[in-house]
């Protein structure tokens, strides 16, 4: 049985560590790519507050595919290059979108969402899956959200 749970009010870096310590746990020794995935997804909505969806879309044949998430259903394809996803994929940066409304071109899956961030996931320098995470509060995500999603990203990237 897995028992984790986020520490109260933690400040970020904490929290963080130990959100990355939770999904090391989980991932180790698991095969299954879309098991991990469902794994962090469920971390990610359990110790971040604040959040309407959190969860992965797959790179496939360059174009990103929906995959375990918690949230609103969600839009099943987006292209490399459109979107905060589709940016986040084609250029391999971390998005941080203070204000979802005022990003060129973006692809709107549930209304209440107003500010996200997206973290490419990496194996061998390729793109094989994004992290996103949407909020219904404007300006919810900043630098060291970017950082622990990061550091998370990283965690998961070989077991997926």
């Amino acid at each position: 049985m897995y028992d984790f749970a986020p520490q109260g009010d933690q400040p970020k870096p904490e929290l963080y560590a130990d959100l990355a310590e939770a999904a090391r746990a989980l991932v180790s020794g698991e095969p299954d790519g879309v098991a991990n995935m469902a794994n962090v997804a469920a971390l990610i909505w359990q110790f971040l507050p604040d959040l309407n969806w959190a969860g992965f879309y797959r790179n496939v044949e360059d174009e990103l595919v929906l995959g375990p998430f918690v949230g609103k259903p969600a839009c099943i394809r987006i292209p490399f290059g459109r979107g905060v996803c589709g940016t986040a994929a084609e250029s391999g940066q971390t998005q941080i979108v203070p204000d979802v409304h005022a990003f060129p071109g973006h692809i709107a899956c549930d209304a209440d969402s107003r500010s996200e961030l997206v973290v490419p996931v990496m194996q061998d320098g390729k793109v094989v899956a994004v992290i996103d995470l949407d909020s219904p509060i404007a300006e919810r995500f900043d630098a060291e959200d970017a950082a622990g999603i990061e550091a998370l990203a990283a965690i998961v990237a070989p077991s997926i």
